[in-house]
Formats: C-alpha cells, sequence, structure tokens
C-alpha cells in the first residue's frame, strides 16, 4: 500500500489589502502628558500593527489593531489610540494568522481595492499627527523623546 500526496490547488494565496502602522517609540503619559513610555502596555514601540478598523463616528481617534504582543509575541487584537500610531500606509497581506483574526473579528477592515486602502491611510496619517498635538496641552518634559520630538530632532 502507498499513500498518495494530497493535491495542492494552484491558485495563488489569499490577498487582501490592510493598513500597516508602527507603534510610536516614546510616548507622552501621566499629569500633563509629562512623563514617557515605551510603546504602549500591548506593543513594544515599533511594532508593526495592521488596521483593521476605523471608528468614523468618532472622529478616527480610535482603531482596531492586529499585532505581536509585547509579552507573548503572539498576534492579538485589540483596540488602540491613533495618536499611538505612525507610518500608515497600505500593505498586501498574506499571512493565514492576520488573515484569519481580521476574518474573526468581523469588522470588514479588509479592502479589496490598493486605491481605497491608500487613502484611508492617508487620513490616518495626517488625523494621528494631529491627536498627538492636541491631546496634552501641557509643553513637552525636557528632555522629551516623544515621537514628534524625535521627528524634530532627526531632520
Amino acid at each position: 500500500m502507498t499513500a498518495e500526496a494530497p493535491e495542492v490547488p494552484d491558485t495563488p494565496a489569499a490577498q487582501a489589502w490592510l493598513i500597516a502602522a508602527n507603534v510610536v517609540r516614546w510616548r507622552r503619559y501621566g499629569e500633563g502628558g509629562q512623563e514617557l513610555r515605551p510603546g504602549t502596555k500591548s506593543y513594544r514601540g515599533g511594532s508593526k500593527v495592521h488596521v483593521i478598523q476605523t471608528y468614523a463616528g468618532t472622529g478616527h481617534e480610535q482603531l482596531t489593531t492586529i499585532g505581536r504582543g509585547r509579552r507573548t509575541g503572539t498576534y492579538i487584537t485589540i483596540d488602540m489610540a491613533t495618536r499611538n500610531l505612525h507610518t500608515f500606509r497600505a500593505v498586501p497581506v498574506h499571512s493565514p494568522a492576520v488573515l484569519r483574526l481580521c476574518a474573526e473579528a468581523d469588522v470588514g477592515g479588509c479592502w479589496t481595492a490598493r486605491q481605497d486602502a491608500e487613502e484611508v491611510a492617508a487620513l490616518l496619517g495626517r488625523l494621528s499627527v494631529a491627536y498627538r498635538a492636541t491631546h496634552w496641552v501641557m509643553p513637552h518634559p525636557r528632555p522629551c523623546r516623544c515621537h514628534e520630538c524625535l521627528t524634530l530632532s532627526s531632520a
């Protein structure tokens, strides 16, 4: 008796367009934003996350994201503030784990057209800068390593 290998279909792997972003390396925190914390509670600073839902009713201040968790390294799905992300871009996603979590979340965040994802990514990029600028009313602490200060110092 010989066992035959199952046939592998010649169809390409599933693909969807999602918005990728990076978590800010340092974020302002605490009373008046005078403290700095690396990344967020759930993600390390600089981590790549995929945005699967935006909340237009709240002005896109909150997003649903999929990314690798800070402590476990496994994929997690959480809601987070737009101001804690930067470098929004449209990317094709082939990862079965990300696509599965996107489908399980049932939020409809997978775009089929690249142009649609790019338009939303550009909008979120502009909004994240505005939200970081207006969230804290007190001046930055000295020295400051928040995303804006690090971006300005490298320019």
